[in-house]
């Protein structure tokens, strides 16, 4: 029982994930409202909280540094993706150029606000509301207030597009179910050879049974979205750029010597510079990978909108800090993980679906966001000072 309810006590979001779907399904079948496992509304859960995932990803890394956050990213997703429209659909540039060139913008938006944060030691907080008016303005500028639209389907193919495309509907159920079991076999496999690698090095790797356990229910889990999936366009394209995404970061941030260094800063500033740790050079990577992955953002969120308007990514930034805090990041800095991050995001995107499923007022659904939002950093807040007491 006690292993039971550490695991649970380690898996809070999930479990409270989890209550909340079940709590959506019971409403919306007896509202008469279809079903929040609908195929197409998990399609569009994915399509709609993509942007969230990407951006929470960077965010999180922020975080970790110490609490810190960049209040800009919505304003650089709006100026990435009025830099694309105008590139692509009224330049009728090279797409695969204008997404090279969008990136390379964004690094250098990154290195203008990392510098003055890193090196300058100016309060991330300041530069970073400053950068928030400052690409706006400059998005709007470039638009000239107006929006651009629509895009060549060349470049739609790669954020609305579906895997493996076609209407064949038992081609698309089986290919879903591959890469369904394909996931779950590297998911699996990776999984124990971590385990292994620990055990080698006579690190603790917990109740095998607990860890089996948690494989058995995360495997099911993807299997049935794959089949969800499968009923209805195949597996979105998009989800395969979140997948690379988030893979990549959990292996920074777990495997690399630099990740270490990110959690290292925001546990003890002083400690990790004494140690001969360059925090200026960490913090300044963290705000440009930040403004990257923000361009990143840009590029799918115009595809999936389909045009490039001056009011794109408003608000984005608190939906990010948002995923990274509910997802179990400190407000502190120094602890946090990329697949809490995840979890957070699927969490808000859940109570999205859900409340405009029901219909709730948008204002309404802010409020609960917010009442969510506070509840998880009271709780971090509480169990560390339950931590120093004890």
């Amino acid at each position: 029982m006690s292993k039971l309810k550490k695991m649970l006590g380690q898996n809070t979001m999930l479990v409270a994930l989890v209550v909340v779907m079940v709590l959506f399904q019971i409403l919306i079948t007896a509202g008469g409202k279809g079903s929040l496992f609908a195929p197409t509304n998990i399609s569009n859960l994915i399509m709609q909280n993509s942007y969230v995932v990407i951006l929470a990803t960077g965010m999180l890394l922020c975080i970790l540094t110490g609490g810190n956050i960049d209040l800009s990213v919505g304003s650089i997703v709006a100026l990435i993706g009025a830099i694309a429209g105008v590139m692509i659909v009224n330049w009728h540039m090279n797409i695969y150029l204008a997404m090279a060139l969008c990136l390379l913008i964004g690094l250098a938006v990154g290195v203008s606000q990392a510098f003055w944060i890193a090196y300058m030691s100016i309060p991330p907080f300041i530069v970073t509301l400053c950068g928030m008016l400052i690409w706006r303005g400059l998005a709007t500028i470039i638009l000239d207030g107006t929006t651009i639209s629509p895009f060549p389907q060349n470049y739609l193919k790669y954020f609305t597009s579906y895997l493996p495309g076609g209407s064949d509907k038992g081609a698309i159920l089986a290919v879903s179910l591959t890469i369904g079991i394909v996931c779950c076999v590297l998911f699996i496999g990776t999984t124990l050879l971590g385990q292994a690698r620990k055990k080698r090095k006579g690190y603790a790797t917990g109740n095998f049974g607990m860890t089996a356990v948690r494989l058995a229910v995360i495997s099911v889990v993807i299997l049935l979205v794959a089949y969800q999936l499968g009923q209805n366009k195949g597996v979105p394209v998009v989800l395969v750029l979140l997948a690379v995404v988030v893979l990549a970061y959990q292996y920074f941030t777990t495997r690399t010597v630099p990740g270490r260094h990110v959690y290292a800063l925001g546990g003890n500033a002083k400690a990790t510079q004494l140690s001969g740790i360059n925090t200026k050079r960490v913090m300044f990577g963290v705000y440009v990978n930040m403004a990257v992955l923000s361009a990143v953002a840009a590029l799918v969120c115009v595809g999936r909108f389909n045009s490039a308007a001056p009011s794109a990514g408003t608000s984005y930034e608190m939906d990010a800090i948002g995923a990274c805090f509910i997802g179990g990041a400190s407000a502190y800095g120094g602890v946090g993980t990329v697949a809490g991050a995840v979890i957070g995001a699927i969490f808000m995107g859940v109570l999205n679906n859900g409340m405009s499923i029901l219909g709730i007022d948008a204002n309404w659904q802010k409020v609960v966001k917010g009442v969510v939002l506070l509840g998880a950093v009271v709780v971090d807040v509480v169990s560390k000072k339950q931590a120093k007491a004890a």
